[in-house]
């Protein structure tokens, strides 16, 4: 029977914060059961295939239920939280009374078929499908010697046979805290995880502590036909399998580098690619960088070569607007923008994103200058938003800060060309007729060769080097 207390329990399911999305792994909770929040409190950090997003609750309450730990994947429209919004702060719902409660959470607007608006992103369109209740406490299907021996690769002695596996916990038991890799690999391993005692943050079971579980309980059981000696075995005891043996590591594919993955892989077998090179005497350019950085108009701000290298490419673009275009292959057109979203490659903790500038083509030196800033900034943070990474036309990405001289960069989807920068160096070159030190990097632009003949993407590339090598034209040709 649903109480009023229980009545009052509002579920918060995961939004869709980018289009199209279906899942988002909770990377942080910022509210604990217990705590008061207030509509458009943030009480979560979820990551998904574009970006690391914080979630703000619709309602006032009181937190009655976190349903999932940190670190766990969670589909788009499954719930998340429960919130007592009717101002009482009872005890939380038995297990065998939520699937009613959350139930009687329900708001008479889900019985529509549209999506419903909320903070961050979008609802979910209600459905009759029903999911399946969670499988009970896991029940190890092998032996832990051969899971060990698949973990190290086949290689090292045999293990000993794996202990009987311990009762499982009572039902009222807590679940440990661990994420899915770990489960698995207790799964892999034959632990079962309430025997072992979690050392990292908040009691969460990691995967030394799986380990460390099944290398003290090897020793345990002796091999049938061997008696192993004492002095063995107490050293086997006191040192854990760890990453130093292993010979491989697994690691899930999600968040963004899935969503990477399947942006290159669609990429390059859709787009043909074409990447020319061009190297370039760029000492004026850095003698002006040196200079802009003296300018009170650019006082607070951050420039260095690729605010020159992006000007360059802006004014490129200008002077040669059809390389600005996309493929439409549903209705065989070639689109051609009369703006520049420029993209800018960014290496991130998470991943690679490719945050775009909007109507880059607009802004002046400083403003461009300033958007940099922001942009680089905000990826650096994790902090950004699916929406700065929609819509960009072209790319650079500068392989330079990694001391590499150039490579062959693969498009961005949807977009028709991509700039590769490459370390800038002090080189031997000849100039005014003698041979100098001067500064030189190379440059290499990838095209997408449905709509950019060679023509029209060797004469952008020749106008960017042209540019980078005598800057002054920047004004001459803007």
């Amino acid at each position: 029977m649903t109480t009023m207390t229980e009545a009052s329990v509002r579920e918060f399911k995961m939004p869709d914060v980018g289009e199209g999305l279906t899942e988002a792994e909770i990377l942080k909770w910022y509210v604990q059961p217990g705590d008061t929040v207030t509509d458009g409190q943030v009480v979560c950090e979820v990551e998904t295939a574009k970006a690391a997003v914080e979630l703000p609750i619709p309602y006032d309450g009181v937190v009655r239920e976190l349903h999932f730990p940190e670190g766990t994947t969670v589909d788009v429209g499954t719930s998340i939280i429960a919130v007592d919004v009717g101002g009482g702060g009872a005890a939380p719902v038995p297990a065998a009374e939520q699937p009613a409660a959350a139930e009687s959470a329900e708001e008479p607007k889900a019985a529509g078929s549209g999506r419903q608006p909320v903070l961050v992103g979008y609802g979910v369109a209600t459905s009759s499908t029903r999911r399946r209740p969670r499988k009970g406490p896991e029940v190890p299907v092998q032996q832990a010697s051969t899971a060990i021996q698949t973990e190290l690769n086949g290689h090292g002695p045999a293990a000993p046979a794996a202990p009987a596996p311990a009762p499982p916990a009572p039902a009222g038991a807590e679940r440990p805290l661990a994420k899915p890799p770990v489960r698995k690999l207790a799964k892999d391993l034959g632990v079962d995880l309430t025997t072992v005692v979690p050392t990292g943050p908040d009691g969460i079971i990691t995967r030394e502590d799986v380990h460390a579980a099944v290398a003290a309980a090897v020793p345990a059981v002796p091999e049938p036909s061997v008696t192993p000696a004492p002095a063995p075995a107490a050293t086997a005891a006191q040192t854990p399998v760890s990453y130093d043996t292993a010979r491989e590591t697994r690691i899930p594919v999600k968040g963004v580098r899935k969503a990477t993955a399947a942006a290159m892989v669609g990429s390059a077998f859709t787009a043909p690619h074409v990447t020319e090179f061009v190297t370039v005497d760029v000492t004026r350019t850095m003698k002006l960088v040196e200079e802009l950085k003296a300018d009170k108009e650019f006082a607070g701000l951050r420039v260095n070569p690729l605010l020159l290298i992006a000007k360059a490419l802006l004014v490129a673009i200008r002077r040669n607007p059809d390389v600005n275009a996309s493929w439409d292959e549903a209705a065989q057109e070639i689109v051609v923008k009369h703006y520049v979203n420029l993209g800018i490659a960014a290496a991130t903790p998470r991943g690679l994103i490719v945050p775009n500038i909007k109507d880059a083509h607009a802004k002046t030196l400083p403003q461009l200058a300033e958007s940099l800033g922001e942009l680089v900034a905000t990826a650096r943070d994790g902090k950004t938003s699916p929406a700065a990474m929609q819509g960009g036309t072209v790319t650079i990405t500068n392989v330079g800060v990694f001391g590499v001289d150039t490579g062959t960069p693969i498009l961005n989807p949807g977009e028709s060309a991509i700039l590769a920068v490459g370390a800038i160096k002090p080189q031997p070159w000849v100039h005014k007729g003698k041979v100098k030190p001067r500064q030189v990097t190379t440059l290499a632009l990838s095209f997408d060769h449905r709509l950019v003949d060679g023509e029209l993407g060797s004469k952008v590339l020749a106008d960017v080097a042209a540019i980078l090598e005598q800057p002054k034209r920047l004004i001459t040709w803007a």
